[in-house]
């Protein structure tokens, strides 16, 4: 940020009175810019025993399959939000179920929130987001192919709590050292 958003002023980092982390700071009007971590929600939508996934066609990782997610918007929830990423990128009008997965990406500063979800109707497509959409028995999921850590988190906490006839909320975070993840497991309720 270099310049005020309320009076167009420079900005300067610093921490305010009070505070213990540098924020984007206007001399001129006293305004104080917060930088808070943006919510990314979706699901994983299963229908028949497969899994919905979607071949991105837009960066980053253009060409590599995903679940259905993306930004959450002002005005919605988090479920309302997945469901419209899963008609947006899939054409795909879905149940949401129970939480699966929360994601802490902690160098984008994002918080990954994925849900269990169905179709509610035996028809998908392809979004203006996606090369194409397709159905996968869990055997034929392209997993060297999965575009995020946290959609494959996601996925594979799926297979494994249906495996167990379970549904368990799941944590991690995965933060970045010499160019590398490095992925740390919480806990599952």
């Amino acid at each position: 940020m270099k310049f005020c958003s309320n009076c167009a002023n420079p900005v300067s980092l610093s921490v305010p009175p009070g505070d213990h982390l540098p924020r984007f700071m206007c001399a001129n009007c006293g305004a104080i810019h917060y930088e808070n971590p943006r919510i990314i929600a979706g699901c994983v939508i299963e229908f028949e025993g497969k899994i919905l996934l979607c071949k991105r066609a837009i960066e980053p990782r253009r060409g590599f399959w995903t679940i259905p997610a993306g930004f959450m918007e002002n005005g919605e929830s988090v479920q309302q939000a997945a469901a419209r990423e899963a008609l947006e990128e899939a054409l795909a009008h879905v149940r949401i179920g129970s939480m699966l997965a929360i994601v802490n990406v902690l160098r984008a500063h994002q918080v990954h929130i994925m849900f269990r979800a169905t179709l509610t109707q035996p028809s998908f497509g392809i979004g203006p987001e996606s090369l194409e959409s397709q159905l996968y028995a869990e055997e034929e999921i392209p997993w060297p192919d999965i575009a995020f850590l946290s959609g494959e988190f996601a996925l594979r906490r799926y297979l494994d709590d249906r495996a167990k006839g379970r549904e368990q909320l799941h944590f991690r975070d995965i933060d970045w050292q010499d160019g590398k993840p490095v992925m740390t497991d919480g806990h599952s309720q």
